[in-house]
């Protein structure tokens, strides 16, 4: 296994792994132990994102892309998902229903 990222913290290691995990490399993060042993400051630097050999340039690029804030390409089905339009109709019902109810006081 090669290290393909070396993140900030935990969490940001595990993010890295999703997005890795989900254009279908196989990511696993290493750290944890060596984080807890900092207490409850947030430690930096310990956190990494292991890759299989073979996978090592495809997860570089897709970090790469990453870093640069780009978009990087989920190899998803095709599906266009998109929550902020569910939470602006549960927020539009939301307002309604409030104002019906001022209404009905």
């Amino acid at each position: 296994m090669q290290i393909a990222y070396r993140a900030r913290d935990i969490t940001e290691a595990h993010i890295v792994a999703g997005l890795l995990n989900a254009n279908g490399i196989e990511a696993h993060v290493g750290g944890h132990y060596l984080q807890g042993a900092m207490g409850e400051i947030g430690a930096a630097g310990f956190s990494n994102v292991h890759v299989e050999d073979e996978d090592l340039y495809r997860a570089r690029e897709l970090v790469r892309e990453y870093e640069a804030g780009g978009h990087a390409t989920v190899a998803a089905d095709g599906g266009d998902d998109k929550p902020d339009f569910y939470a602006r109709w549960f927020l539009l019902a939301l307002a309604i229903v409030a104002v019906f109810l001022i209404n009905l006081y």
